[in-house]
């Protein structure tokens, strides 16, 4: 089905030479040309009919990393495209992923060196600004001695400058562990890796060679990220530093590294809050890394605060680790993104669901952490069965009468807050979880007050992250054993929350327009169902009003995995229904 410069009318793209590709969503291709185009290129929006993409540099260049070159770019673009690809789009594919690996950093007796084939380029490189500092000078035709511990600098420098780095200077070994996998666990139960994560861990990997051993492994939730994480380790045979999002996340490597390695509970420790300790094998939190040691008046500045010290970022440095492992990688906070610039000799992996950061950092985890090495979209693993079909709901509320005037005055977080907080929000969830009785219910929401009053009325056990760990550990005990079967959680749930039994999310406010957390709070519901029951997502949103325009923002993500929201205007139960697509709420079979 190659281009032959032909109107095509059956094919599903249309390539622009703004570098925006339009996708028909109504067309039998749509799908298989979905899949191609994840791989390549980034969605920008998705309304009901026409999704757009865009195509990066950094889109291309992760592309080049996993193996994709210029021409299967352009081939997928031609196989599905209505028209011919403008040649500045085919000029802007070639250049740019072609950029990935002119440039490489390597090692020799020693030194660190920034070699190119182009001396020209060379020459570039060494007259930019933000290179001079790292620059020890010449080391022969198309190389420059840099700065070792300027590594991650370099790289995010020439990032930015539009000159992806190929880092081949290869790692420090690390002390190291004798560690491998217990079949069958601790618990005498028989497992095995699914075949998507033993070729998460391979591709990490690579050959072993000084091109291996960083970068980020992109896996839906509920898809057994952690499982990746336990075979770097293996395949690494060396102490490790897991990092991760909360103390929940913690206990939850804890749990699986004891269940499925060879490792004795003396070697592996939690570095948190509470427990500090430092073993072969530490899991410790972000918040624990970032916890500030004080402030201290800068008398020259006046009143101006000055940061004094993050004390726990000496973790990375308290013992000879051969791997970090950074769990939830879209959450990296920029102290952690400092000190990874200068860890860079250490291997380095990063798993998450989604690439997508909020603040737009994602340049920095392809030169930090690494370029993408595996991704497996939602629907594929939907389609084997590894995660629950799932069904999205996005349930339109009506503000009351007595609310509007208040809202129509705010403006900016107070506006979208009324909206977020609109209290005929609690009967929809009561009904709904009547609806679910047969099922274990989670209730999600990002305002405390609309929790609390939501936990009164419904005489439900709220969750929030003030909780006592041990409260918080029985609570998810009785949900997991059918002993509660629904539970109000405020955004800790957005994290790693290991409750397989869950098939129903309610979600009743959220983070503005985050799509990351979108995704994450679906993933709480998708791992497989004994009984085969599909998992059943719903986001109440108060309709005409802000929080239904960030509504839209905070399912991007998960259309462009295939996702479709089923949208319907919820009526209250004690009113008359006022519109044709009040539909009946479906109800558990008894």
């Amino acid at each position: 089905m190659g281009s032959t410069g032909a109107y095509r009318p059956e094919m599903p793209l249309i390539v622009q030479s703004d570098h925006t590709l339009l996708l028909e969503v109504d067309n039998p291709h749509f799908e298989a040309a979905r899949d191609d185009l994840l791989s390549f290129a980034e969605l920008v929006r998705s309304p009901e009919h026409v999704h757009t993409y865009r195509v990066t540099p950094l889109s291309l260049w992760n592309a080049a990393s996993a193996g994709l070159g210029p021409d299967e770019v352009l081939a997928a673009m031609d196989r599905w495209g209505k028209f011919p690809t403008p040649d500045n789009v085919k000029t802007t594919v070639l250049d740019q992923a072609r950029r990935f690996g002119k440039i490489e950093l390597v090692a020799e007796g020693g030194d660190l060196l920034l070699t190119a084939r182009d001396p020209l380029l060379l020459q570039e490189i060494s007259r930019l600004r933000s290179m001079l500092p790292h620059i020890l000078g010449p080391a022969g035709a198309g190389r420059l001695r840099i700065d070792p511990l300027a590594r991650g600098y370099v790289k995010q420098a020439l990032l930015r400058a539009g000159h992806p780095v190929l880092d081949r200077a290869g790692y420090r070994a690390g002390t190291a562990m004798d560690v491998d996998w217990r079949h069958p666990g601790r618990s005498g139960q028989p497992w095995e890796m699914r075949d998507y994560q033993r070729q998460a861990v391979d591709a990490w990997w690579g050959a072993g060679g000084p091109a291996g051993g960083s970068g980020v492994v992109v896996l839906p939730c509920g898809a057994g990220k952690t499982l990746v994480g336990i075979g770097a380790l293996c395949r690494t045979r060396a102490q490790t530093l897991i990092l991760c999002a909360n103390v929940t996340s913690v206990h939850q490597w804890m749990r699986e590294i004891l269940e499925r390695t060879t490792l004795e509970p003396d070697q592996l420790g939690e570095y948190t809050g509470a427990v500090k300790g430092i073993f072969p094998v530490t899991v410790a939190t972000y918040q624990i890394l970032t916890h500030r040691a004080g402030r201290r008046k800068d008398r020259e500045a006046g009143d101006r605060d000055e940061l004094v010290d993050f004390p726990h970022l000496s973790l990375f440095n308290q013992r000879d680790w051969g791997l970090i492992i950074y769990d939830e990688v879209h959450l990296l906070p920029a102290p952690v993104f400092r000190i990874t610039a200068e860890i860079q000799a250490r291997r380095r992996l990063g798993l998450t669901a989604t690439l997508l950061r909020e603040d737009g950092r994602e340049e920095d985890v392809f030169a930090l952490i690494g370029p993408k090495r595996h991704e497996v979209p939602w629907r594929v693993l939907e389609g084997q069965g590894w995660i629950a079909t799932a069904v999205c709901h996005e349930l339109r509320v009506d503000l009351p009468q007595d609310l509007r005037p208040a809202y129509s005055v705010a403006e900016g977080a107070g506006r979208f807050r009324l909206a977020a907080e609109n209290p005929d929000k609690v009967p929809l969830v009561a009904e709904l979880l009547e609806a679910h009785r047969n099922e274990r219910v989670l209730v999600i929401g990002h305002y405390l007050n609309q929790l609390q009053h939501m936990s009164e009325e419904l005489g439900l056990p709220l969750i929030t992250g003030a909780t006592p760990q041990a409260a918080r550990e029985e609570l998810f005990g009785q949900f997991r054993r059918g002993e509660l079967r629904a539970c109000i959680v405020s955004r800790v749930a957005n994290f790693a929350i290991d409750l397989p039994e869950a098939s129903v999310a309610i979600e009743t406010s959220g983070l503005y327009g985050s799509r990351q957390e979108e995704a994450q709070r679906l993933g709480r519901i998708l791992r497989p169902k004994e009984d085969g029951r599909p998992a059943t997502f719903y986001a109440l949103v108060t309709r005409d009003s802000v929080e239904q325009e960030y509504a839209h923002k905070r399912q991007l993500f998960l259309t462009e995995q295939g996702y479709r929201y089923l949208i319907r205007h919820a009526q209250r139960t004690d009113q008359p229904a006022a519109a044709s697509n009040v539909v009946p709420l479906r109800r558990s079979e008894p």
